[in-house]
């Protein structure tokens, strides 16, 4: 058994369904500035720097500044519409707090995007830290920003976990040393089936803090 004090998360696709809204945003810019429809798993296939590093590495179009300000104009203005708020997410992250367990976020994305959808989510005092796309050198699947989180949080890579909807947060989870959960329980997630196996899989919301409601998680 291992004893568990910090609970770190992967965000789109693993704590809110903001994969569409993402989608969305990026099928507008590359329709208004190169002119073509690219497909949600030409989109995926890009995932791993922040949405600002996709844009400078795939654009056709060396306008990258206003391709990024069109990005996050149309992530902003579509959120709403396209990303709901889920209450079991919100009832689980207000349960690991209640239990004394340290939170945190480490993702791809910026942390503008990231901002936009904690606020509007109602997540922004949710976390003590947050590690974006923005703040590291190299992306999941390398692990440098787990090890941030982990450094920040003061916490042992042996008692974290670490929850994510992709190959890249369980390799990365895997080089960090903490035990790694694939996470299938929203309606959009990345990955159907982890080439990496995790420790564990959830499909359900509701069934992941049980086991770790006594401070412990079953070890693989």
């Amino acid at each position: 058994m291992l004893i568990i004090k910090a609970v770190i998360f992967d965000f789109d696709g693993t704590l809110a369904d903001t994969l569409p809204v993402c989608f969305f945003a990026f099928e507008a810019v590359f329709r208004e500035f190169d002119n073509r429809e690219i497909t949600t798993e030409e989109i995926k296939a890009m995932f791993g720097p922040s949405e600002t590093g996709i844009i400078r590495e795939n654009l056709m179009n060396s306008n990258y500044d206003k391709a990024i300000e069109l990005y996050y104009e149309k992530y902003k203005e579509q959120h709403c519409k396209i990303v709901q708020i889920n209450e079991e997410i919100n009832t689980l992250i207000s349960l690991l707090k209640t239990n004394g367990y340290k939170l945190g976020i480490v993702t791809g994305k910026a942390r503008r995007s990231l901002d936009i959808s904690l606020e509007l989510l109602g997540l922004n005092d949710s976390f003590d830290v947050i590690v974006t796309g923005d703040d590291v050198k190299y992306p999941k699947p390398h692990p440098e920003g787990i090890n941030i989180a982990l450094k920040q949080l003061k916490v042992p890579n042996k008692e974290a976990v670490f929850l994510g909807d992709s190959d890249a947060d369980i390799l990365a989870g895997k080089q960090a040393n903490v035990h790694t959960i694939g996470v299938q329980w929203l309606p959009n997630y990345q990955t159907i089936k982890f080439s990496v196996q995790p420790d564990e899989v959830y499909s359900n919301i509701n069934e992941f803090f049980p086991a770790l409601s006594v401070s412990k998680i079953k070890s693989v």
